[in-house]
């Protein structure tokens, strides 16, 4: 994608080098509305919350913004009144620069935890991205926040709503450190919709629970999680209210695409990872049991280390099924990958049927279907394999 097809009216983009973690690499953003644009977030349920998370929620129950300055390298989470401080002054200065309101500055960060901000060297960082704003930068920003990600993820939509052209783009960063509620990673979201606040909160409620809540790459809750969206409204489009139900439709599901793209690039850059795995249960009695059936499955080590060995070991998931905690007859349940069946009313379906479902194991991308034959509902989640790199990667995280 080119980077002129990035652009979105209303917005402007920078990143430059603080040498937060390390020299030679681009590690702070700046995301700028050149007018205030309505604004939403999701953030982490962890209880242990980051400081930018913390300022950053708070101020989003304005419903508005016109900046976000992020930072990777370091997390400034379990950083006590100083890492609020040294948030609240980051916003601070950035706004002076800026001559916004200090209030409509938000702010995150990403990387080690417990460790203080080097305010310096942010300060002087800050100068430099409010005087290189451009509409065609938003892949620096991208690479900026990145920490043990291999890869920069970007993704666009564009649609129409009341026979204007909608335009929004996003960036994220995850690898590790995956799991919903909220699943470390971030993500911004930028549109020329016009949309009411109330609409916009709503909308992306909705789509982070089809997307970033569905993924996992190691059953890690972060502190620091954060998707924030702005709508400059430059489009023009009949603002979009919580009544509006065909404009509605229209940008939740432009939104709704938009993350799961991004939530698969997450699974798909799992730190050590080289499969994408959907795991989707059917046949439960209720919503609830088939998510806690798939999470069971799509976190459990001994799956993830098969999928990795592309081994159909399928008693590992009928195991993973059974301490779950969900209601469940094992003489009723079907296992199969992709069309592959592996197994039918709690029995194995032969070796043949496991060479067939190993060949597709082989594929970079694939579905563990699970039917517990017990009702009508159903839920899926993005998982990874587990590698040794995994283990390597984390083991020298802060080195």
């Amino acid at each position: 994608m080119e980077e002129n097809d990035l652009q979105i009216k209303g917005f402007l983009f920078s990143a430059t080098e603080a040498s937060i973690k390390k020299p030679g690499r681009l590690d702070v953003g700046l995301i700028y509305a050149e007018k205030p644009a309505v604004a939403a977030g999701v953030f982490t349920r962890n209880r242990v919350k980051a400081a930018p998370v913390i300022i950053s929620r708070e101020r989003l129950r304005r419903g508005a913004a016109q900046a976000i300055l992020v930072n990777s390298g370091n997390a400034n989470a379990c950083t006590g009144e100083q890492g609020l401080e040294d948030a609240r002054e980051s916003a601070r200065v950035l706004a002076k620069h800026l001559k916004i309101k200090e209030e409509l500055a938000l702010v995150a960060s990403t990387g080690v935890i417990g460790q203080f901000l080097p305010m310096e060297r942010i300060k002087e960082a800050i100068p430099r991205l409010t005087q290189s704003l451009a509409p065609n930068r938003l892949s620096e920003v991208g690479r900026a926040i990145l920490t043990t990600d291999r890869v920069t993820k970007i993704a666009f939509r564009e649609g129409n709503i009341d026979g204007l052209p909608v335009r929004m783009v996003a960036i994220a960063k995850g690898a590790g450190m995956i799991m919903p509620q909220m699943a470390t990673m971030l993500c911004f979201v930028m549109t020329d919709a016009a949309i009411k606040a109330e609409a916009l909160r709503a909308s992306l409620k909705q789509a982070v629970s089809l997307s970033f809540n569905r993924i996992t790459v190691d059953g890690d809750m972060s502190t620091n999680d954060s998707v924030i969206i702005l709508a400059s409204g430059e489009a023009n489009n009949k603002c979009i209210n919580l009544d509006d139900f065909a404009g509605r439709s229209v940008f939740e599901r432009l939104l709704g695409e938009l993350l799961i793209d991004l939530a698969k690039m997450i699974v798909r850059d799992g730190e050590g990872a080289t499969k994408l795995v959907e795991v989707r249960v059917t046949g439960a009695g209720t919503v609830g049991e088939a998510r806690k059936a798939a999470y069971a499955v799509a976190n459990s080590s001994l799956v993830k280390t098969a999928l990795f060995g592309e081994d159909a070991n399928w008693g590992r998931i009928m195991a993973a099924l059974g301490r779950s905690g969900v209601p469940m007859d094992p003489g009723r349940v079907s296992v199969a990958i992709n069309t592959f069946p592996l197994v039918k009313n709690g029995l194995g379906c032969g070796k043949a049927a496991e060479m067939a479902a190993t060949g597709a194991m082989r594929q970079g991308e694939f579905i563990l279907r699970i039917d517990l034959d017990r009702g009508s509902s159903d839920f899926n989640v993005w998982t990874c394999d587990l590698s040794a790199d995994y283990v390597r990667i984390n083991a020298s995280y802060r080195s």
